[in-house]
């Protein structure tokens, strides 16, 4: 258990290190809002499918692992289908701007930006490989449910949306070369691994130069925010570990998932605030109290994880 601990903490003192270095450049204006949003894209459009192809490419298919991935895709709809119904639940403040982004934020962890680097680095290519299983079900989840409950409009749900966010593109792309047995010549699968290779410095750049722009005292006065805390980085990644436990689920799939369970609040919470004129202020708050909080959790959780 110690071991473990010790193991975790320091993979996640290495991507806190990275946002470090996003945060002075953010102080210093190496990088600006311009710059972040475009760095965000290369994570988005480039990197993420590509860590997706390269894991999956290097996973041998067999009925074993076929299994394998229909497990860790029920993992991850459970946790998050769960997730939204006990937090409909929970928060039920009267402004809806605020109870709509408390909700969102604590569904939705950052399960792309800082979940499949630490992955990849406790676990190897294995992890990414259901890593990218959970990523897609978030997406599909959010541009569907959260879209429509941040939004409050049926005429934004957009199935093509759905369908053509490099979330979900990349790992249907990755799953179907992995199904049909299809391995890429080395001329093509050596940038994509290059292109993989920018997915953790860069998302973590781009995490440091948003904690930079937040106002951390303000953030701190707002109890909702504590609620969040408690929910997104302790009660959900410790009762879907303990259940998927109980439920026989053992290995690499259970630690990727309790990565996953035990992120911090996806950045995504503060664009579709914006985008809807929700409470953006609130998701800033949300989004970095729990990004720097999770310093201390995830390790702590991942290494329960690994001890089962």
């Amino acid at each position: 258990m110690v071991e473990n601990l010790i193991i975790v903490a320091g993979q996640v003192a290495i991507l806190f290190i990275l946002i470090a270095v996003g945060f002075v450049c953010g102080k210093t204006k190496l990088i600006n809002e311009t710059g972040a949003k475009h760095l965000t894209d290369v994570v988005l459009y480039l990197a993420t499918p590509c860590i997706m192809v390269q894991s999956f490419q290097r996973v041998e298919f067999n009925s074993d692992m076929a299994l394998k991935l229909g497990i860790a895709t029920l993992c991850a709809l459970l946790i998050q289908g769960v997730s939204i119904v006990v937090c409909r639940l929970i928060f039920r403040s009267k402004d809806e701007s605020r109870r709509k982004v408390l909700q969102f934020g604590t569904v939705f962890s950052n399960c792309g930006f800082m979940s499949l680097p630490l992955q990849q680095a406790v676990i190897g290519s294995e992890g990414v490989f259901y890593g990218a299983v959970f990523v897609a079900v978030f997406n599909v989840l959010v541009w569907s449910y959260g879209l429509l409950d941040m939004s409050g409009d049926k005429k934004n749900f957009n199935i093509k949306k759905i369908i053509l966010n490099p979330g979900v593109l990349g790992a249907a792309s990755a799953a179907l070369l992995f199904f049909l047995r299809i391995h890429l010549p080395e001329i093509i699968l050596s940038p994509v691994g290059y292109l993989a290779g920018l997915n953790t410095p860069v998302a973590m750049l781009v995490i440091g130069y948003h904690l930079s722009r937040a106002n951390f005292v303000k953030a701190l006065r707002d109890k909702g925010i504590y609620a969040v805390i408690l929910m997104r980085l302790i009660a959900i990644p410790c009762a879907a570990l303990f259940v998927m436990h109980l439920c026989g689920v053992s290995g690499d799939i259970l630690v990727a998932c309790t990565i996953a369970a035990s992120a911090p609040v996806a950045a995504t919470t503060t664009m579709f605030s914006t985008k809807f004129n929700r409470d953006v202020e609130l998701s800033v708050g949300m989004v970095s109290l729990t990004t720097v909080l999770s310093i201390i959790t995830m390790p702590f959780i991942i290494a329960i994880a690994q001890t089962l």
